[in-house]
């Protein structure tokens, strides 16, 4: 009877976590589906690296892994929701430079804490932004639509995909650099952009390259520059902005998956390996660098300290421009 009670006593404490054998929810990660927030609407840059990989993520983890968008107030309502979401990685995002390094601070009242509020976890892939007009533009060049816009002060507008995202800094960078004056059109997302620049009712877009690359190789847009150091091949016959006569201006996007603060080390460590296995597989680097992307890849050290980085620089560049989020 004693051996009975010693039995039953071990097998409750071991239930219950009170043991070094208990089994606990992420030991058996994941048993059931996971959301990737996305802040911006279908058609941009983060949707379309979070459905690139979706699938051999959820090849790789054995359960459904859905892409949910939930666009508005620059990308940061998904990752206000991904910060409060329960630590258990069944809600994730992935998040933007713009929305982890740069947005939140700006904002009157912050809806998450860029430094404390999140887990980062894998780079997934970096894009430069082109500088995109309509086909029917009058300028032939990056130079041409300066002179125009010196000629005509606020008469071009430009789009973004949110206040103080890398689309609007890029552009205000450019302006800065160029000394002239456009009107900022701030969008939900850059898939929206992309209607209308082809209708002609924005002037000038400085977007992620995924959105536009097969609106620019079909002739229903122009491209004038990329911001990438050097030229990038999917458009090599497109000049840098630096080329353009401004040396080293360099800005682009990066796309990490991050998941709320206190996640549990096994659920980092699934992740870490299923993303840096999708972004190994010769197929998906295919259509990711077909689409316009650099592969990512690394540790959850390395995504760390990637936002650590970029929100010093960014930070610095935002006050300079006198960029507010109201």
């Amino acid at each position: 009877m004693i051996k009975r009670r010693t039995v039953l006593t071990a097998i409750a404490a071991s239930a219950a976590g009170g043991m070094p054998g208990a089994l606990r929810a992420e030991d058996n990660y994941p048993s059931r589906s996971v959301s990737i927030l996305v802040g911006f609407a279908p058609g941009g840059g983060t949707d379309i690296i979070a459905r690139l990989l979706a699938p051999s993520l959820q090849a790789e983890l054995g359960q459904a892994v859905a892409v949910d968008n939930r666009a508005g107030a620059s990308g940061t309502l998904a990752s206000a929701a991904t910060a409060r979401a329960k630590p258990d990685g069944y809600t994730l995002l992935m998040g933007t430079v713009s929305t982890q390094a740069v947005v939140a601070p700006l904002m009157r009242n912050p809806p998450y804490d860029q430094d404390k509020d999140f887990t980062p976890l894998v780079l997934a892939g970096t894009v430069p932004l082109v500088a995109v007009v309509p086909a029917n533009a009058p300028y032939r060049d990056l130079k041409g639509l300066i002179e125009f816009a010196r000629k005509n002060p606020g008469k071009l507008n430009y789009a973004s995909s949110g206040i103080a995202t890398q689309q609007h800094l890029a552009a205000e960078m450019l302006c800065q650099a160029a000394g002239i004056q456009m009107t900022h059109v701030p969008y939900r997302g850059t898939g929206p952009v992309l209607n209308d620049l082809m209708a002609g009712t924005l002037d000038l877009a400085i977007d992620t390259m995924p959105t536009h690359l097969p609106h620019l190789r079909n002739g229903s847009t122009r491209a004038l520059a990329v911001t990438m150091p050097e030229r990038v091949k999917a458009l090599p016959d497109v000049p840098t902005v630096a080329e353009s006569g401004f040396p080293g201006f360099e800005i682009t996007v990066w796309y990490m998956l991050l998941g709320p603060a206190g996640l549990p080390a096994q659920v980092t460590e699934r992740w870490v390996q299923a993303m840096n296995k999708a972004l190994r597989e010769p197929a998906n680097r295919s259509r990711l660098e077909e689409a316009g992307f650099i592969p990512g890849g690394g540790s959850a050290a390395d995504a760390a300290e990637l936002v650590r980085r970029e929100a010093a620089r960014y930070g610095a560049l935002v006050q300079r421009a006198g960029i507010r989020v109201d």
